[in-house]
């Protein structure tokens, strides 16, 4: 044989080799995943990153224990001041109360840790515990973003549930926390009702909600009640938290949110425990500063939700906010957010409780590169510190003024790679590969594609994008060169064409239609018939 045969006949065994390699690969991506060995998945532990050394949380707690003790909080409605001077705050003639750091410390050692958020699903439940990362949404946008007539418009209830209904087809966003307003219902019950019935008919995973005073608490758990087949069952398996605005910065009690956090625990509903002062207008300007203030919130609501309940489930949700200084406007897609998200994730940790922030926020109006930095830069910073609950991780924009539905699509993409980055490197022999190397290198076709180790890793090792583009231009060229957010507008009206959850059955369904007659606005014509 020649050499230029010889040559030939070499090169036609390495392409039939790469040939088998990729039909073999190609036959390992149609084969389903167990959960458990899927790349990325809800409850991956982070804990990688931290900007706060250990001395820096220490002296953050210290600096929170004195402004408890000394400054205290403003504007307790009297439920709440019986409560807490019951178990030992102070209530003083400025009309503040105060905390003593043992009434703080007693009320930590013994809070509710490593609990059960519900879905309506019990494979959508998360085990909030230690440093496990779940991504979701949240928020009060009073706009949804239309991108293909690149305008904002007033968000309307059906849009809540097309949200919900898209999220619970969404392997990488874990639980749905109502993202908006809808714009079309002005009477308050009526809007917290319908907000809520649209969460719970829209998705199986959990939900998070709000309301707007004590009164509008008992229809809602009505409603949760029936759907769980009874008040026990909830009361087991909680599908639904209460995001609850409790404390209005700099160190003031939200009269009516106090309201509807003590009826929201005695309904059996947790508590997300939210401090949203904005670092420069209502929370200080420092960052360190920002952070004291947010846990010094949250743990006087911690203290008050034990005080009505001792071992309610909460979390502590300590969400500042970054001004552009500038302007005074909120900036929910910089750099600051992400260090001010990732410290207040370390506090949690540093006092062992299940902790929520947010990241996610871009200021960018649409979902377009400015977006993508700073979703991707927030949320991964978020995982990677180990936050258990990253609200507001999906569609938002315009620093939580708009909602967009592609973006869902697109972030779920993103946040799939933010979990790979939070799962980090297995380091083991087998992983270290001395022998796969040696066998390649040395009897071998000189190249990984069909090795075996290279088959049963492909799915269980790497994330792969579900509408990002990872084609060649020559491929891109021949799809039409699409982008991905034409994709994602494409793969939205397939969504919303096809998918309409039917978890909760008719007949439930049927009988709050006739029992909350007048109040239901969602149709079932916008519900899939």
């Amino acid at each position: 044989m020649s050499m230029t045969a010889e040559k030939q006949d070499l090169q036609g065994d390495s392409r039939s080799r790469r040939s088998g390699g990729r039909e073999a690969r190609r036959a390992m991506r149609a084969a389903p995943l167990a959960d458990d060995i899927r790349p990325v998945r809800a409850g991956l532990e982070g804990g990688r990153y931290g900007p706060l050394a250990q001395n820096d949380l220490e002296r953050i707690h210290e600096a929170v224990l004195t402004l408890l003790e000394t400054v205290g909080f403003a504007n307790a409605i009297p439920s709440c001041i019986e409560a807490l001077t019951r178990v030992g705050a102070s209530y003083s003639e400025d009309g503040r109360i105060r905390f003593p750091r043992a009434l703080v410390l007693d009320t930590i050692r013994n809070a509710a840790r490593n609990f059960t958020l519900h879905g309506q699903d019990p494979k959508h439940d998360m085990l909030i515990q230690g440093k496990r990362v779940h991504y979701g949404t949240a928020g009060a946008a009073v706009h949804l973003v239309d991108v293909e007539k690149r305008e904002y418009r007033e968000s309307l209830l059906q849009d809540i549930y097309d949200a919900a209904r898209i999220v619970d087809g969404l392997d990488n966003i874990h639980f749905f926390q109502r993202p908006m307003v809808p714009r079309d219902i002005p009477d308050p019950l009526e809007m917290d009702f319908n907000t809520l019935y649209a969460c719970v008919m829209g998705t199986s995973k959990h939900v998070g909600t709000s309301f707007t005073v004590r009164e509008n608490v008992k229809p809602a758990l009505e409603m949760l009640y029936a759907i769980a087949g009874g008040e026990e069952n909830f009361r087991a398996r909680p599908f639904v938290s209460n995001s609850n605005c409790f404390v209005v910065p700099p160190m003031k009690f939200a009269e009516d949110a106090c309201g509807v956090l003590e009826a929201c625990v005695e309904g059996g509903i947790p508590i997300l425990l939210l401090s949203a002062g904005q670092a420069g207008a209502t929370a200080p300007a420092a960052i360190a500063g920002a952070v004291v203030q947010a846990v010094a919130e949250v743990l006087a609501g911690l203290v008050y939700v034990n005080a009505l309940k001792p071992g309610h489930p909460a979390i502590f949700g300590t969400w500042p906010f970054v001004s552009d200084l500038r302007t005074g406007a909120m900036s929910g897609g910089s750099a600051e957010q992400a260090l001010l998200t990732s410290a207040c994730a370390q506090m949690a940790q540093f006092y062992d409780l299940p902790g929520g922030s947010a990241a996610g926020m871009a200021d960018s109006k649409l979902p377009d590169i400015q977006s993508g930095f700073e979703k991707g830069i927030t949320d991964v910073m978020a995982g990677l510190s180990g936050l258990n609950l990253v609200y507001e991780s999906a569609g938002m924009h315009a620093s939580l003024l708009g909602f967009c539905l592609e973006s869902l699509i697109i972030d779920n993409d993103m946040i799939g790679q933010c979990l790979r980055c939070v799962r980090g490197i297995e380091v083991s022999d087998e992983a270290l590969s001395i022998d796969t190397i040696t066998e390649v290198c040395l009897n071998g076709p000189g190249h990984y594609l069909g090795n075996d180790q290279t088959l049963k890793l492909m799915q269980t090792e790497y994330f792969y994008p579900a509408i990002g583009d990872r084609f060649s231009p020559k491929e891109w060229n021949e799809r039409g060169k699409p982008d991905i957010l034409q994709r994602a507008i494409a793969e939205k009206k397939r969504i919303l064409a096809e998918r309409f959850p039917h978890h909760v059955p008719r007949a439930i369904d049927d009988r709050l239609r006739q029992r909350f007659d007048g109040i239901i606005h969602l149709p079932r014509s916008g519900m899939g018939g």
